[in-house]
């Protein structure tokens, strides 16, 4: 199935920007299970095609390809260093993730480098997820809320989780007791973040990362290390706690801060630009 022809960089979007933690290479391009299901995506010279039970629209959603990156680029083409690093990543996306495979991705982030988090994301999944054989590649599938939950801590920190352990198995018996994983997408965004921080494990940061990556929420910004420099050094945004540069970052940027956050955080991170 071809889903599209756009500028689109596959490996940064799903491997090498840290977006998501669990697509793997494969000869013709990169699979995942998304949702349950298997999925692979490739290009063809400037094709962009995919193989699974997934409809053209479901995809393009998914890596968000209906978004006019060009508007993005001129709305933020005042300011030198974005434009800057939006010009270094023409294939970059900022992918729309299933809410509650972004929520225990993120959860897994916290205080990890990005190998690690793969490491855990893999195996955490391969332990309590689905399994499929995908053309002889083995892939594995986020665990349901209910898989988690059953699990005990000890299983869990024997997969390498961690302190991370009872925030997965509380977060996910909360999902099961009723908290609302679609209110975070149809809501406001000071709502959807007070509501994420009641979770265990989320924090200010692994809200923003859930609520951007996972919900569509583009004024969601994420701050880390990175970003926390980056904006003292560009902007001037400084003497602050993360979570009040996180706000006065999106009120300087605006509706779409988090579209221009990750290109800014993948620029920094990989030394593209100055700080």
């Amino acid at each position: 199935m071809m889903i599209g022809n756009e500028s689109l960089d596959l490996k940064l979007c799903l491997v090498d920007s840290a977006q998501c933690f669990h697509w793997k290479e494969t000869q013709r391009g990169f699979a995942a299970v998304v949702s349950g299901r298997p999925v692979e995506i490739w290009k063809d010279g400037d094709e962009i095609h995919a193989e699974g039970d997934f409809t053209r629209e479901e995809l393009r959603h998914y890596l968000d390809l209906d978004r006019d990156y060009g508007v993005v680029a001129r709305e933020y083409a005042h300011i030198p260093q974005a434009k800057r690093a939006i010009e270094l990543y023409p294939g970059l996306r900022v992918l729309n993730q299933p809410t509650w495979e972004a929520l225990i991705a993120f959860i897994l982030s916290s205080n990890n480098n990005v190998g690690r988090i793969r490491t855990l994301v893999h195996a955490v999944s391969r332990e309590l997820g689905s399994s499929f054989d995908w053309h002889g590649e083995a892939l594995y599938g986020f665990p349901t809320p209910e898989a988690l939950a059953a699990c005990s801590e000890e299983k869990l920190r024997a997969m390498g989780v961690g302190y991370r352990a009872p925030f997965l198995k509380n977060t996910a018996r909360m999902v099961l007791d009723g908290f609302c994983m679609d209110e975070l997408r149809c809501g406001c965004y000071a709502n959807a973040h007070e509501k994420l921080t009641t979770l265990p494990g989320v924090g200010d940061k692994v809200a923003d990362c859930v609520l951007l990556f996972g919900c569509g929420q583009t004024s969601a910004f994420p701050v880390d290390v990175w970003v926390e420099r980056l904006l003292k050094s560009w902007f001037g945004i400084e003497g602050l706690s993360r979570k009040k540069m996180m706000c006065t970052a999106r009120e300087l940027l605006g509706e779409n801060a988090g579209l221009l956050q990750q290109f800014l955080f993948h620029a920094a991170r990989m030394g593209a630009i100055e700080l």
